[in-house]
């Protein structure tokens, strides 16, 4: 089967650079799979999971809290804000991150811009997602 260069960086470090199948990235607009030969474009990223398909079956999954991919028809670049294999995720801490980021958003709930709030909620629903990610485990 056809392959391209994945490649999957946060701020800090280079978590994934190897040619895969195919890989399903969370794009603000909803799930979108990348094959080889796709077409150039440039996506958002909404929190949630990154799965990699190799050799027929997922081979990885990372969580990602947001960013953008660029893809080209021979090369994926995801530039993610945080991102950790979902293996790495304890029920625990993503409790407790969701519990901040509620915090956090009901403190802006009243004196905070528009757009406070709304980074605010985009980071609760990243959150969230590293919750269930964390869950299904």
């Amino acid at each position: 089967m056809a392959r391209f260069q994945l490649e999957l960086v946060s701020p800090e470090r280079l978590l994934l650079s190897r040619a895969v199948e195919m890989v399903v990235i969370p794009a603000a607009e909803g799930e979108m799979g990348v094959l080889p030969g796709h077409a150039p474009m440039i996506v958002a990223l909404r929190g949630g999971v990154i799965s990699v398909r190799d050799g027929g079956q997922e081979s990885d999954r990372l969580f990602v809290a947001g960013g953008f991919a660029e893809i080209g028809p021979e090369r994926v670049t995801v530039l993610a804000e945080e991102a950790t294999p979902v293996a790495e995720i304890s029920r625990a801490a993503a409790d407790v991150r969701v519990r901040e980021a509620e915090e956090h958003y009901l403190a802006l709930a009243a004196e905070g811009s528009p757009e406070k709030r709304e980074a605010a909620m985009e980071r609760l629903l990243a959150m969230r997602a590293m919750q269930d990610a964390a869950q299904a485990a």
